[in-house]
């Protein structure tokens, strides 16, 4: 996305959504087990294509804290900050981000006034907020991370190199200009 951003005017809208919230039935043993057998084939697919170093953080947490949390960090002014900060907090430093004092600390150093930042993990409003992208990404049909929805009209879902989403972009930027 960021490669995308320096070489297009893009306006990017980041939405909540849980891929296994909490109270999801657990995983079969043979997907887990499945997903395990993939993560060399993905670290060595970021690396190789993307220039990523990943360290992933734990699976099965419950990552709603960190998207209610978002919704903070944007009413702020700071919402691409903080969803790249944590983004890179599970991603490249394996910190579990369900954990409040990690995104206590992810919201001090993007700049959050923290004096109130426990308190909005608590807020109706932010969470309403979550629920509504959660089901906005269920109209879309949305089952996979990372999901890219390009002016209401064209969904990408999982990751996927710069050459396709560079194609969907101009793709998208023809049919604006016609």
């Amino acid at each position: 996305m960021e490669k995308l951003q320096q070489h297009y005017d893009l306006a990017i809208h980041w939405r909540s959504y849980q891929l296994r919230p909490a109270g999801s039935p657990p995983m079969p043993p043979e997907y887990l087990a499945r997903i395990k057998a993939s993560q060399p084939m993905l670290l060595k697919k970021a690396r190789e294509q993307y220039g990523l170093e990943l360290h992933v953080g734990p699976m099965g947490i419950d990552s709603l804290h960190a998207l209610i949390a978002d919704k903070y960090a944007e009413q702020q002014g700071k919402g691409a900050q903080f969803h790249k900060a944590v983004m890179d907090a599970y991603w490249q430093q394996a910190y579990s981000i369900d954990d409040l004092g990690i995104l206590q600390e992810i919201a001090q150093q993007v700049g959050l006034d923290t004096t109130h930042f426990a308190e909005s993990l608590a807020n109706a409003r932010y969470a309403q907020e979550v629920k509504d992208d959660i089901q906005m990404a269920q109209q879309y049909g949305l089952d996979a991370v990372p999901a890219l929805v390009f002016e209401d009209k064209y969904v990408v879902m999982g990751a996927q190199p710069y050459d396709v989403l560079k194609r969907v972009v101009e793709r998208v930027l023809s049919e604006v200009e016609a």
